[in-house]
């Protein structure tokens, strides 16, 4: 571990990614001036390691033994870093001058914001949100997460309309800051989730604890998406699926509990219908019939794991109603419309 404490760390997590790198590392090193970078490797097996030890002399390296995942990985290399902020960065975003300061500040203002994002736009599309995160997270009554700019899969144009600070349901993984004592008070990222929705189940734990998640729009940064993982993956939508039920498990109110999952698995059947006319339509099918039985057998761990959270039955950002209903039914594609 770095014995100094440090204010900030930037941390990149890396998986055979130098393409990334050498595009978006020199920008991210010239705007994190009052931060130390890290460049976090999940064994990769091409030379990204060896691009950042000859290039970036500043840029601090860890290297995974083995490839755990966004949320094992962020975990191993985290325990390693003494900073106060930790600040969790996907490989393909371009950061903007100054993007650190105003979140920091505000974090600085208020010691219960546990996390916080920046405003996430489009970098091939830049005047739009990027669906990761774009002005901060929601989620519906069904589990359903959605943003300030995008739901489902329409993304508004940016107007500045949502450019206000505001508490929300959770902060995006693609640009995540985090206190890391509250990090750490909740034992870090679930790492049986792999990747993906772990950044949300995190934020949902932290809310439960009583802390905020908020964000901070005066801080932009611009991404790629899909750069580990892309939308046309069938194991991206078996880890959608199964890390969306085991964080419903593991959060909901036991109220909820037994009249949210049974309407989720038949929602979950009723997408897997619509996958059957996409491209590798039948393993989307059976990546969501592998999430369910994923899910079924990790029932007795995730019993467990609700035991050590105290589920809350009202939070800011968890809506009492369905995005399904208001966006298929109703044809709302705009947050504002809400």
């Amino acid at each position: 571990m770095e014995t100094q404490k440090i204010k900030t760390a930037v941390v990149v997590l890396n998986w055979n990614g130098k393409e990334w790198l050498e595009k978006f590392l020199p920008n991210l090193v010239n705007h994190s001036q009052v931060a130390t970078v890290f460049v976090a490797d999940n064994a990769s097996t091409d030379d990204s390691v060896d691009y950042v030890k000859i290039n970036f002399p500043t840029v601090k390296i860890i290297v995974n033994a083995i490839n755990g995942g966004y949320a094992k990985g962020y975990n191993d290399v985290l325990k390693q870093i003494n900073a106060e902020y930790f600040v969790l960065i996907n490989s393909d975003i371009e950061v903007t001058a100054g993007w650190l300061s105003p979140i920091i500040s505000l974090m600085d203002s208020d010691k219960q914001i546990a996390s916080c994002q920046p405003k996430i736009l489009n970098y091939n599309s830049k005047t739009k949100f990027e669906y990761a995160g774009a002005s901060g997270g929601f989620i519906d009554n069904l589990g359903y997460p959605f943003c300030r700019g995008r739901i489902f899969d329409d993304l508004e144009q940016d107007k500045g309309q949502y450019n206000d600070a505001v508490e929300v349901f959770w902060a995006t993984g693609a640009c995540f800051f985090v206190r890391s004592n509250h990090f750490w008070e909740l034992g870090g990222l679930d790492e049986d989730f792999f990747a993906h929705q772990e950044e949300i189940d995190l934020c949902w734990r932290l809310k439960n604890k009583g802390y905020k998640i908020m964000v901070q729009p005066k801080s932009v940064v611009y991404h790629v998406g899909g750069g580990t993982l892309n939308a046309s993956s069938p194991f991206k939508t078996h880890l959608n699926f199964r890390n969306n039920l085991f964080m419903l498990f593991k959060n909901l109110p036991i109220s909820y509990l037994f009249t949210t999952i049974p309407m989720r698995l038949v929602l979950d059947g009723v997408a897997a219908l619509t996958f059957l006319n996409k491209e590798k339509g039948l393993e989307h099918v059976l990546a969501i019939a592998k999430a369910h039985f994923s899910f079924y057998f990790a029932i007795p761990n995730l019993i467990a794991k609700r035991q050590k959270i105290i589920q809350k039955n009202s939070l800011v950002g968890k809506m009492n109603w369905s995005i399904l209903v208001k966006n298929k039914m109703n044809g709302i594609k705009q947050f504002s419309e809400l």
